[in-house]
């Protein structure tokens, strides 16, 4: 029976409810030590005697042991990763150590979530599952991140999640967004009882002095009694309810104790190896009864020896003596030696050391080498740190320090990777080996935006391997001038190619080349420098593919959109898309999809523009990809400009806006002022382009130099439009894009409005014809609709209007639409009310949100909800949730109906 605790009970109570009617629950309790977490833990696991149970308790001494605590809760259902998508399979098997070196491609951790997430649904796909987690705050970083990635998709899955962290005396553990449940002390009342209960024979004053010391603490109540002195002082609940475990331990036959240190020192606590070691130390199964009596250690229904409450692990292995710490290290690595346990071996023997061990060292060393081998990354890096720190030589300990960093970055773990890669760059002799670490450390910065830093990483380390290796040298300025183009540098990208061209490098063309791109960016540029910059992208582009990695493929792709070709954009994002999704690289697939969702955009498909940039925004929040997701929320930001959604457009570019990166910060600033153009507040977008081309980060500009052209011209003041007309139409003749040379006829046509604009305009329609942007299109068509209707060409005019109108409600234009329509009437056109609602009447799409429809038009596909999942990283019952939502809305009552619907 729990005293006081009336309220948690029957939240976890509820919570156990929701999930047996198929829904997906998650909650974490906190408290101080023995305020009740593990209690209440009891209690959801005796109450959930219908479902399926996990179980785990995170170990302080193997926090640093990736996916320790992952391979502590799944161990008992390992059988089953086989049925999991097969990306899924390789990566958790490579987390798990239990596969091959072809088990792992890369390294994406939050495919290994992923995967933990489809496996719980798979066990809960023949009963309710329950999962808890125990001391969750020792748990190892790479386990909690899967399971949290895991705990946040829970949705239509009868899966509840349980975890129970200490708050105070102990690490954070971090879950944003998942709710909390806080335990305080227990009232006067409840405490009274309980230590009543316990505890009756106490002296009256002893029992005031326990009540007073507890502080409302449930397990201080529990185990002050038992002390041999009650001179309870001014110290923490957690440090008296340690001090009580170590005396009752204390209390315990010698053997005994030995058994219990064991148990606290081991992760796996397999009794029989526990037996082992004890035998190596004068101890036996016998001597296991008394630490069961006293309430200390118990056996599990699997066959495991645990302690009764995680504080016993800390005040049992806590307070032992040095020696026999290391002797029971010692014990337990024989043990697992015998029984062909590599992994765990090399842990306790590396425990089992006092200060700089060699041959420890080399054992862990020799231990990660093979781990690496069959796939587990993680645990090898672990390793590797563990043999550096033991190592006596400094080149040795550079050694080992750089493979783990290595190891660290192909399993995923980024910021492990740098931490490590920055300790060994000191002990490493060669300059060649120190530029591998600079770029795991560089590429990690520019990703965080720390543009600058990583700049200049680059270049000194390009420098320092010029003549020893001028293929890393080219490759590392290369990065080194992207990242100065990020920052807004452009001086120092000219100054990287210069330099490469004075050192002769392999790849001094490209340096080049990457100079006119960015000089030619800027808007403000010599037409010389512009037409430069066009032709090194088309170089930089022909090269791109055959001569670096994944990260510039990717920016393979934003290269087509400067250069027009959005259709090449959409295609290289598409294929790129294709690839992650089928290797379940989650992290490179939001980076595929800030590309995908722009070109989608500029190509009219706004729908699916959506689509792809609300998925590419979820993913890179939970990857903490943060430039990314700010850069696909002004592709958001652009969609709400031209629907008119102020509030959404406003929320969408705050960030980038104050962030000042570019180009996110141009994209959102650009947003802006289109919702203002469409609004009619042509001053303030006027201002506001005017700043950013002004401004010294213009990178993204170009689309918004016409924008400023409308807005000069609407606002009165045309003369501020003509140079960024100007430099637009160099740019359309140097790209050689229909639509591009559409638009800037289009500024040719405002900034000169006289019987010429006639012309202008309808060439630029007829251009708008050939391909290209569907909104661009019909603001050109609007214009033009304008023009005709003050020429008194009034039937020419509505032509031009109601094409533009057409266009604008396809598009959700809503703001662009009502200016047609106020065009429309003032051209003698009677309109009748609510004309721009007909549109999406039979707009099935329209009905669904994003997610809904991306399930919804691969279930049409005909794959199936698991094909589906590892597709868009949901658990195949959450696909199932998705279209069972979306029927109604489409009419439908089952999946053979979806292909013949049209979902465009």
């Amino acid at each position: 029976m729990l005293y006081g605790r009336d309220e948690e009970l029957a939240a976890i109570d509820r919570l156990l409810g929701q999930v047996r009617e198929g829904r997906g629950r998650t909650l974490v309790l906190r408290g101080e030590a023995g305020i009740g977490k593990t209690a209440l833990l009891d209690h959801a696991v005796a109450k959930a005697s219908d479902m399926r149970m996990l179980r785990s308790t995170g170990v302080e001494y193997e926090s640093g042991m990736p996916y320790a605590g992952l391979h502590m809760l799944l161990g008992g259902h390992l059988d089953r990763i086989d049925s999991l998508p097969e990306a899924q399979a390789r990566a958790l098997r490579a987390a798990l150590n239990m596969g091959t070196r072809q088990d792992t491609d890369g390294g994406d951790r939050f495919l290994v979530g992923l995967a933990v997430l489809t496996l719980l649904a798979d066990l809960a796909e023949e009963k309710p599952l329950l999962c808890v987690v125990d001391d969750a705050q020792w748990l190892d970083g790479p386990s909690v991140e899967a399971l949290l990635f895991a705990a946040r998709r829970l949705e239509a899955e009868p899966i509840a999640m349980l975890f129970a962290a200490r708050d105070m005396d102990a690490p954070e553990f971090p879950a944003p967004g998942l709710p909390e449940l806080r335990l305080r002390g227990l009232g006067k009342d409840a405490a009274t009882e309980l230590l009543a209960r316990h505890a009756a024979e106490l002296p009256r004053h002893v029992h005031h002095e326990v009540l007073a010391a507890a502080m409302g603490n449930p397990l201080a109540l529990l185990e002050l009694p038992g002390l041999r002195t009650h001179a309870y002082d001014t110290s923490s609940a957690y440090e008296r309810i340690h001090r009580a475990f170590a005396e009752k331990i204390a209390a315990l036959p010698e053997p005994s104790r030995t058994l219990v240190l064991l148990v606290a020192a081991d992760d796996l606590g397999a009794t029989g190896v526990v037996v082992e070691a004890a035998g190596r130390l004068g101890a036996s199964v016998a001597d296991l009864e008394p630490a069961e009596r006293r309430g200390l250690l118990r056996s599990t229904a699997d066959g495991r020896l645990e302690v009764r409450h995680p504080l016993v692990r800390t005040a049992a292995y806590g307070e032992a003596p040095l020696t026999l710490r290391l002797a029971a290290h010692r014990a337990l690595a024989a043990a697992y030696r015998e029984r062909g346990d590599h992994c765990h071996h090399a842990w306790h023997l590396a425990k089992s050391a006092v200060g700089p061990d060699e041959e420890a060292a080399a054992v862990l060393e020799s231990t990660a080498d093979a781990e690496r081998d069959t796939g587990g990354d993680a645990s090898a890096a672990a390793m590797y740190e563990s043999a550096a720190a033991l190592s006596p030589d400094p080149s040795a300990r550079g050694r080992r320090l750089a493979a783990a960093a290595r190891a660290y970055a192909f399993a995923g773990l980024a910021d492990r990777a740098v931490e490590l890669a920055a300790r060994a760059e000191p002990d490493l002799p060669d300059p060649i080996a120190r530029a591998g670490l600079t770029l795991i450390r560089a590429s990690l910065a520019d990703d965080q935006d720390r543009t600058k830093e990583a700049y200049r990483m680059f270049a000194e380390t390009a420098a320092s391997v010029a003549e020893l290796d001028p293929h890393t040298s080219g490759y590392l300025f290369f990065q080194a001038a992207g990242a100065a183009a990020n920052a807004g540098d452009f001086a120092s990208v000219e100054a990287i190619a210069a330099r490469g061209a004075e050192l002769d490098l392999p790849n001094a063309s490209h340096l080049r080349a990457l100079a006119r791109v960015f000089a030619g960016q800027n808007p403000l540029a010599a037409s010389g420098d512009m037409t430069a910059g066009v032709a090194a992208l088309r170089e930089l582009t022909a090269a791109m593919n055959a001569c670096y990695g994944p990260r510039d493929r990717i920016r393979l792709g934003m290269w087509h959109i400067l250069l027009g070709d959005i259709e090449g954009a959409a295609e290289t994002a598409a294929e790129l898309e294709r690839r992650y999704r089928a290797q379940g690289a989650i992290g490179l697939l939001a980076q595929v999809l800030m590309i995908r969702s722009r070109a989608l955009l500029l190509l009219g498909r706004h729908r699916d523009a959506r689509t792809a940039a609300d998925e590419g925004m979820r993913i890179a929040a939970d990857t903490g990809q943060h430039r990314i997701r700010v850069y696909l929320a002004t592709v958001l930001a652009l969609l709400a400009a031209i629907a008119g959604d102020e509030a959404r457009c406003a929320e969408l570019t705050e960030e980038a806006l104050a962030r000042g990166v570019p180009p996110s910060n141009v994209h959102a600033a650009a947003a802006r002022s289109l919702l203002d153009l469409g609004l009619g507040r042509h001053e303030a977008a006027l201002s506001r382009l005017s700043d950013v081309v002004a401004g010294p980060s213009r990178q993204g500009a170009i689309a918004s130099l016409p924008d400023l052209v409308e807005a000069a011209v609407r606002a009165g003041r045309p003369e501020l439009g003509r140079e960024a007309a100007d430099w637009y139409a160099g740019w359309a003749r140097q790209i050689g894009r229909p639509w591009a040379e559409a638009i800037a006829l289009r500024c040719t046509a405002l900034l000169d409005p006289g019987d010429a604009a006639d012309a202008a305009f309808a060439q630029a329609v007829e251009l708008h014809r050939k391909g290209g942007t569907p909104f661009e299109r019909a603001r050109t068509e609007l214009l033009y609709g304008e023009w005709l209707r003050r020429a008194r060409r009034r039937n020419d005019a509505r032509v031009q209007l109601h094409s533009a109108l057409e266009a604008f409600e396809r598009l959700g234009a809503a703001p662009w639409a009502d200016r047609v329509r106020t065009e429309l009437r003032a051209a003698g056109e009677s309109l009748a009310g609510g004309a721009d609602g007909d549109a999406d009447r039979d707009d099935l799409a329209a009905r669904l949100t994003p997610q809904e429809l991306q399930v919804v038009r691969l279930a049409a596909a005909g794959l199936s909800n698991r094909e589906i999942g590892a597709q868009l990283f949901l658990s195949p019952r959450t696909v199932g949730y998705h279209l069972y939502k979306a029927y109604p809305k489409l009419g439908v009552a089952a999946r053979g109906e979806l292909p013949r619907l049209d979902l465009t």
